[in-house]
């Protein structure tokens, strides 16, 4: 829980228990942390070793390039790792950071009057 409160997420004391964290980015955006014993409650398939495999790709869109890096360094530092460099793309800047067990999160800022046509 610590490493998704460093990068913004706030929990949700309602929808969390011993088994479970509710994490709640935005009105619209939300991430259960659970345990793999409660997880298998929900699934009929194996759960992916996402440490070795993506299993998905998870996105935050930012309102800054600054607000990226401040994301990027408080996640690092609650233990965060970042698999690959910083990616300019000229119109947007995109960093990735991964959590404890692997799950990718790319963090980006888009500047949207440098997108042509």
């Amino acid at each position: 829980m610590a490493f998704y409160t460093a990068l913004g997420f706030v929990n949700n004391p309602q929808f969390s228990d011993d088994e479970g964290k509710c994490m709640v980015w935005s009105d619209h955006i939300y991430v259960m942390l659970l345990s793999h014993k409660k997880f298998n409650g929900f699934i009929t398939k194996p759960i992916a070793d996402t440490k070795s495999a993506i299993a998905g790709l998870f996105s935050l869109s930012l309102d800054s390039v600054e607000e990226v890096h401040k994301i990027m360094h408080n996640g690092l530092a609650a233990g965060g790792t970042e698999p690959s460099e910083l990616r300019d793309y000229g119109f947007m800047q995109q960093r990735t950071i991964e959590d404890f067990n692997g799950h990718t999160w790319e963090i980006f800022y888009m500047d949207m009057s440098k997108i042509q046509g």
